[in-house]
């Protein structure tokens, strides 16, 4: 996700002539390392915190490093010790090559790296937190440290990016609304309620489709880009599934080591074909130009 975010920006700032491999290859080796420290440190915040003991929602689908054992505690912060200090390196090096709002992008990434999980995730500021990172700071910011300046055009194309994870996230959170509520962590669909956040994922799938048909309408991307239409099919099956609440076991032939997850797994299968026929809308629409 991350990677692709980088690559987007990388392959708008080749359209516009200014592609620098150097620059383009610490951006991602950054953002990566970055995003690797940022999971780490969820793991650790949520342990300390207690979110993670026992059978938690969290550890019943996924690897918890430190809940499952995997390092203590010592060569858990040797661990973050390399994936921080290759970010911070690499955006050291990015500053001092490209000055500018460098340092300002630097900046803001790391203040969500370290308080994503704490307070952001805790009073419903996450998951817009992540729309704005896998879209204008990620996109539009590898963008900017590749070119120069800053485009427009590109924040909104990546808006149409980051509402993929943005859905899958949100989601995943009103899967596990009610553990979420019992443990404290208010995340925006615990905020809004079960209804009103099935809802909303369906508002912002819409919203991708609306974002790049006004972008080819505006003139500022080209028809390739429409072929995310060819995804359309999935909604009305998508609008049934989100119109009801998640079912208490899963259906039969659900596939095995999804569940609990639900409306994520269905979010995650609409971003999966969207933002793939999207990315070759943008290939296509960039080759063209």
């Amino acid at each position: 996700m991350t990677f692709t975010a980088a690559a987007l920006g990388g392959l708008m700032a080749w359209r516009a002539g200014v592609f620098q491999w150097d620059l383009w290859l610490a951006t991602v080796f950054g953002l990566m390392f970055a995003h690797a420290t940022n999971n780490l440190l969820n793991d650790y915040t949520d342990s300390r915190r207690g979110i993670d003991k026992e059978n938690y929602y969290r550890n019943q689908y996924g690897v918890h490093v430190l809940e499952d054992g995997l390092m203590d505690e010592p060569q858990f912060w040797r661990y973050v010790g390399v994936t921080a200090g290759i970010a911070l390196a690499l955006g050291g090096w990015l500053v001092y090559q490209r000055s500018g709002l460098t340092f300002d992008l630097m900046l803001a990434g790391a203040f969500f790296v370290l308080f994503y999980t704490w307070p952001l995730k805790y009073y419903g500021l996450g998951e817009p937190a992540v729309l704005l990172v896998w879209g204008p700071l990620m996109v539009g910011g590898s963008f900017y440290v590749l070119a120069g300046f800053w485009s427009w055009d590109v924040t909104w194309l990546s808006l149409v990016f980051a509402l993929g994870p943005t859905t899958v996230l949100f989601g995943k959170h009103t899967d596990k609304l009610d553990a979420d509520k019992a443990k404290g962590v208010n995340t925006l669909p615990v905020i809004l309620g079960e209804k009103i956040s099935r809802y909303a994922v369906l508002a912002m799938m819409v919203a991708q489709y609306l974002l790049c048909i006004g972008l080819v309408v505006t003139g500022s991307f080209a028809w390739p880009l429409l072929l995310v239409l060819a995804s359309l099919n999935s909604m009305p099956r998508l609008f049934s599934l989100y119109s009801e609440p998640k079912p208490e076991e899963p259906p039969q032939n659900y596939p095995e080591g999804i569940w609990p997850l639900w409306f994520s797994a269905q979010a995650f299968r609409h971003t999966r074909r969207f933002t793939s026929l999207f990315l070759v809308g943008v290939i296509l629409d960039t080759l063209i130009a």
